[in-house]
């Protein structure tokens, strides 16, 4: 039996190393893995490449091993302490131009792509519950979701101009496991959390396993299209709050921005006033498209998976 051949970019970060370990379970799949790091363990039978997302090599590599499907993880999603806003495009958006044109040259079948639900942005007028007909609306202000933004519709012309090169991509909810660390977890893991006056600043959470679940049924389903991936309901701050034990402390949305103002200007965050907009307009996903269409159920909801990581982060009695 011919074996299907799968490249994941991305591999040794925190969604692609989990997703490599998945795949490397299924005994009719080739695993490439592919990150701009060594990866920190090598599991048997996987082949590791090393090359930058933006690098020639890129084109090399999808030559040489044929992958049948790409799944394209490799974004910054976390800025490092000395990232920049034109290193962030650079990879996020180049990365994926480039690893696109060596998919279309070399006659990959299928691409699955991490986007997010920050695709749609952060807006006042965003609806309750976000569908995958609405409107992408990235903010210019925020880098990760402009970025996310702009690679969709880059997507969006390769349906178009490319129809052979199949499609599906995940506009992702909040991932929460055992040891993910993002600026989100930071706000939960603060004594007391931020809340703003008068909104309810709801989240919606996806396991991380429920992840690596979609992207697995993604390889092996005939579905294509665009999903969003989250878990069933959503948490408002204030109960996040009261399930980790903790208060809130509620600000007025014009104190905040000035203090976050103040503080990104004495080189005290890195956050600016920006973030306000993070805070008070989350995009919350319905995950109704993922379940019906394309056949994939993630195994717990929002709540559930927000209690694992609340387990995870208890301190064990003395």
């Amino acid at each position: 039996m011919t074996r299907k051949t799968v490249l994941v970019t991305g591999s040794a970060g925190y969604l692609g190393s989990q997703t490599v370990a998945a795949l490397a379970q299924r005994s009719d799949l080739q695993v490439v893995a592919l990150d701009v790091r060594q990866s920190a363990s090598r599991l048997p039978g996987v082949v590791y490449e090393v090359a930058d997302i933006r690098a020639s090599e890129v084109d090399a590599i999808i030559a040489r091993h044929a992958p049948q499907v790409v799944v394209h993880l490799a974004s910054i999603v976390t800025p490092g302490k000395h990232s920049n806003r034109a290193f962030e495009y650079d990879v996020d958006v180049n990365g994926t131009r480039n690893l696109l044109q060596a998919c279309v040259a070399h006659g990959v079948q299928r691409v699955i792509v991490s986007s997010s639900g920050a695709a749609y942005g952060y807006h006042a007028d965003n609806p309750e519950w976000l569908v995958e007909t609405d409107a992408i609306r990235g903010n210019d202000s925020f880098a990760y979701a402009c970025h996310k933004r702009l690679v969709e519709e880059m997507l969006r012309d390769y349906r178009q101009s490319h129809p052979q090169l199949q499609q599906i991509v995940f506009r992702i909810g909040t991932i929460l496991g055992p040891t993910v660390h993002n600026q989100i977890t930071d706000l939960f893991e603060k004594p007391r959390l931020i809340a703003i006056a008068g909104c309810d600043s709801p989240f919606v959470f996806i396991h991380d396993q429920d992840v690596v679940g979609a992207i697995l049924h993604g390889i092996d389903s005939a579905n294509v299209g665009i999903f969003n991936v989250a878990g069933d309901g959503k948490l408002s701050i204030h109960e996040i709050a009261q399930r980790l034990g903790k208060r809130c402390r509620v600000l007025p949305a014009g104190l905040l921005r000035s203090g976050l103002w103040l503080l990104k200007k004495l080189g005290l965050t890195q956050y600016g006033p920006e973030q306000l907009d993070f805070l008070r307009y989350r995009p919350v996903l319905l995950n109704t498209r993922l379940k019906e269409e394309f056949g994939y159920t993630p195994k717990l909801s929002s709540a559930q998976v927000f209690e694992l990581y609340r387990a995870s982060r208890q301190t064990p009695a003395p």
